[in-house]
C-alpha cells in the first residue's frame, strides 16, 4: 500500500514569495561601488596609511577598516584648520587618560570592543558614566572632564574628531607612555 503525504503549504512560505519579474534590465546599487573607499584598504594592502596625516588635502577613507587596523595609541589621519581626526587602540584595561580641551569639542565614535565613559565639571567629580560598546558616540563638549576605559577582553577601538585640533599635524604615539610624554 503507497501512502501519499499531505504537504501544508503554509510551510513552504519561500515558495509563494518567488518574484515572478525577471531580473533583467533591473538597476543595480552595489552595497560598495567600484572603486570605493582608500585603495591603501584593499585586500592586497591591509596596512593602514603609514601613519600619514592627509590634512590640508581632500581625503576619503574607510573609517570603520582604518579605525580596526590602527594598532597605534593614537595617530592622526587629517589635521585640517579647523577640524582633526585620529585613530584610537586602547589595551584591555587602559583608558584614554583623564583629560580636558578647554577650547576643543570632541567627538569619538567606538568602531570595536566595550568601554566606560566617564564625564564631569572637575577632575574629582565625574558624574556623567556610560557603558559604550560597537557603534556608540561620544559627544565631549569643551571644557568637560573626560575618559574612557576599555572593560572589555580586546582592544577598545575607536576614532576621535576635535574641533579645532587638538594635537600637531602629524601626530603619531604608539602607546599611552609616549602621548603622556608629548603632552
Amino acid at each position: 500500500m503507497h501512502f501519499k503525504q499531505y504537504i501544508d503549504p503554509q510551510h513552504y512560505y519561500w515558495h509563494r514569495h518567488v518574484p515572478m519579474q525577471p531580473y533583467v534590465n533591473q538597476p543595480v546599487y552595489w552595497a560598495y561601488p567600484p572603486g570605493y573607499g582608500d585603495y591603501r584598504f584593499s585586500s592586497q594592502n591591509p596596512s593602514p596609511m603609514n601613519t600619514q596625516d592627509f590634512g590640508g588635502q581632500p581625503y576619503v577613507v574607510n573609517i570603520d577598516q582604518a579605525t580596526k587596523q590602527n594598532n597605534t595609541f593614537r595617530t592622526a589621519i587629517w589635521t585640517g584648520e579647523h577640524l582633526q581626526v585620529t585613530l584610537m587602540s586602547i589595551g584591555v584595561g587602559e583608558d584614554i587618560g583623564l583629560e580636558m580641551h578647554p577650547d576643543v569639542d570632541q567627538f569619538l565614535r567606538i568602531e570595536d570592543g566595550q568601554g566606560l565613559v566617564q564625564m564631569g565639571d572637575s577632575r574629582d567629580n565625574l558624574t556623567f558614566q556610560q557603558n559604550v560598546f560597537d557603534d556608540f558616540a561620544v559627544m565631549v563638549p569643551a571644557g568637560k572632564w573626560h575618559n574612557i576605559t576599555n572593560t572589555g577582553n580586546t582592544p577598545l577601538k575607536l576614532y576621535s574628531i576635535y574641533a579645532p585640533p587638538e594635537h600637531p599635524f602629524g601626530t603619531v604615539h604608539q602607546t599611552k607612555a609616549e602621548a603622556e610624554a608629548h603632552h
